[in-house]
């Protein structure tokens, strides 16, 4: 059962593919984060703080600490589409979290060999 994230507005920002997941991918099926220390903090697939997950919600906690490096863990497989939730309810930001900004839901497309050479 797909396990689907918002923001505080309820926009779908995420998902998991079931509860017990490690991997979040964003909409579009990217790849976007993991839970590599078995609760609900999400780092990115290069270990940078992405958010928690609070419910159905993904926010930044702005006094988050740093766990140390928790390695990386292989990209996972291409989720397939998601089909879309709808919005979920405006929850407001709990205290001491934000929204989780919007450049680190949406990966940098990596560039082709050919834009290398011409940047």
């Amino acid at each position: 059962m797909t396990v689907y994230l918002h923001d505080s507005r309820g926009a779908w920002i995420a998902f998991r593919t079931d509860p017990g997941a490690r991997d979040v991918f964003n909409p579009e099926g990217d790849w976007i984060g993991w839970l590599p220390w078995g609760d609900d903090d999400v780092v990115t697939p290069d270990g940078e703080y992405l958010g928690t997950i609070r419910g159905d919600r993904l926010f930044a906690e702005s006094s988050w600490r740093y766990r140390g490096d928790p390695g990386y863990p292989g990209a996972p497989a291409y989720p397939g589409a998601a089909a879309y939730p709808g919005a979920a309810p405006y929850t407001g930001l709990p205290g001491g979290y934000d929204d989780v900004p919007t450049a680190l839901l949406r990966p940098p497309v990596p560039l082709s060999s050919t834009q290398r050479l011409h940047v």
